[in-house]
């Protein structure tokens, strides 16, 4: 296996795939994803052929020095650019319940990642209020701790290194009888993401559309797709490369589950073995355990977790707070931080939740050494059910 390109101590192997549904790039951490790089099986290594390598790229492997590239892709070499280093300046669009959660949270806790915040709103009044409020948030005698957080026009929304996509046509209130929510935003919201996915294009962006609104997955793969069809429709490859767009919906989906297995001991096993997939919403699966996988608890877990969001409606509130911490705030500094986090990545042509990190040789997927078979079949049920929504 010789078709690499070496540079600056890091080494891409140029792969094969669809130009458009297959990956762009991602961390290599098993030899077998350099034939198999696009589908689920690159989240389980029982899943993956065995493949010799040669020396070179035996060491890159061993030292997380290797990158999977597809060259069908147009424009693939940017995938060969080094990760921009230090603190990122962040962009949030859309300041309602859950960006002022959220701009909140990173604003408290952002500080050893994040130089400073901008926030953009339709309404110019809300931008002057949460200007001014979070410019009185300070620790006494330590005024430069959080990152200043500064208004911003929609001329200069995409100057910035992490976009923050919270714009939403509106959730339906509470008592209006709508079961999935999330879906019932997805025509207007994905509207709201076509023009901005265009404004990035025009832009040339080249940092990280993190997608938080509903539906998270669906309009991740939106802005992906949008951003790179130029002015008469047609699809060229010119825009957001797919690893650019993440999902943060799961965080507060495994929150959720953990929220459960704290009050119930049946489910006790998730909080140290368990694991979330799939989308925000329809599709995801609650694995109880990795080591003692059961299935009818973990559908039980999963089904309390989807579920969640119904249980707050019903006491009379909009179920915000959770996913603008879990989803929003807490996952995107992980993500800025380069730990592990819940978020949904492009694969086998959707965007699907998993734990994830962002690492200098690119985006990098959990390996499982075995999953369960039945475990397995849920994520694929759920790409399957992604594929039909877009």
């Amino acid at each position: 296996m010789t078709d690499y390109i070496e540079q600056n101590g890091r080494v891409f192997y140029l792969v094969d795939g669809d130009p458009i549904l297959g990956r762009g790039s991602f961390k290599v951490n098993h030899a077998g994803q350099l034939v198999q790089p696009h589908g689920l099986s690159v989240l389980d290594a029982s899943r993956l052929p065995s493949v010799k390598l040669d020396e070179k790229l035996g060491a890159a492997l061993a030292e997380g020095r290797l990158t999977a590239v597809n060259r069908s892709r147009p424009n693939w070499e940017r995938a060969l650019e080094p990760r921009k280093q230090g603190k990122k300046r962040v962009n949030i669009l859309a300041i309602g319940d859950v960006g002022s959660t959220l701009l909140t949270g990173l604003k408290l806790l952002g500080g050893d990642v994040i130089s400073s915040i901008g926030v953009c709103d339709l309404s110019e009044q809300i931008t002057a209020r949460w200007e001014f409020e979070m410019g009185q948030v300070s620790l006494p005698w330590n005024y430069g701790a959080f990152p200043e957080v500064e208004v911003v026009d929609a001329e200069h929304l995409f100057d910035c290194d992490v976009l923050v996509f919270v714009a939403s046509k509106g959730i339906p209130p509470v008592g209006s009888g709508v079961k999935d929510v999330r879906m019932a935003q997805f025509e207007s919201n994905a509207a709201i993401v076509r023009h901005y996915a265009r404004m990035a294009r025009q832009k040339q962006f080249r940092g990280l559309w993190a997608a938080v609104s509903d539906p998270v997955d669906p309009l991740a793969k939106t802005a992906y797709l949008e951003s790179n069809r130029d002015e008469n429709g047609v699809w060229d490859g010119m825009g957001l490369l797919p690893e650019q767009v993440q999902g943060f919906g799961l965080g507060v989906m495994n929150a959720r589950a953990a929220y459960y297995a704290k009050r119930d001991e049946r489910f006790a096993s998730f909080l140290t073995d368990g694991r979330a997939y799939g989308p925000h919403g329809t599709g995801l699966w609650i694995a109880n355990s990795l080591s003692h996988y059961d299935e009818a608890r973990s559908a039980e877990l999963t089904e309390r977790t989807v579920t969640a969001n119904l249980k707050m409606r019903s006491l009379g509130f909009k179920p915000y707070v959770a996913p603008a911490l879990s989803s929003g705030a807490l996952s995107l500094l992980l993500t800025l931080r380069g730990e592990w986090h819940c978020g949904s990545v492009f694969l086998d042509g959707v965007y699907m939740g998993c734990k994830n990190r962002y690492t200098d040789a690119g985006i990098e997927t959990e390996l499982l050494p075995s999953m369960p078979d039945a475990l397995f079949a849920h994520i694929e049920d759920a790409a399957k059910i992604l594929k039909e929504i877009i």
